[in-house]
Formats: structure tokens, sequence, C-alpha cells
């Protein structure tokens, strides 16, 4: 039986993962949990802008604001 999405993000649990957001930024981060509606909690999260990271700490990311999201 082939894997679905939920349950790929799932395995990912306490590892990097990448999340593609709907307005072109990218976040990477620590996944410690998820929901059935995409919704993402990241630890140690950080976003690329220019030539610079930010460090955004813990975060939430709604499932409605990605267009995808996959293990680093």
């Amino acid at each position: 039986m082939t894997e679905r999405p939920i349950d790929v993000l799932d395995k990912a649990k306490g590892k990097r993962i990448m999340v593609k957001l709907k307005n072109g930024e990218e976040v990477t981060g620590v996944l410690r949990a998820l929901d059935l509606h995409l919704n993402l909690w990241l630890d140690e999260a950080e976003i690329q802008k220019n030539d610079t990271k930010i460090r955004l700490g813990s975060v939430l990311v709604r499932g409605d604001t990605m267009v995808y999201a996959s293990p680093v």
C-alpha cells in the first residue's frame, strides 16, 4: 500500500523538514507535531531572505499556506 503524504510527514517527526509557502518563502525546522489539516509545529525554524538566514525559533505553519513540505 502506498503512503499518504501525511504518513511521510508523521515519520519525519523529530527531523528537519523544509516547507515551501505560497508567498514563495521557504522555512526549515525540526518537525514536532502535525494535524490532519497539515498544520505543522516546527522548532529551530529558519527562513532564508536574500543571503541571510533569519532564526524564528518555534513556529506554527498553517496547512493552507503551504505549497509542499518535505523531509530534508
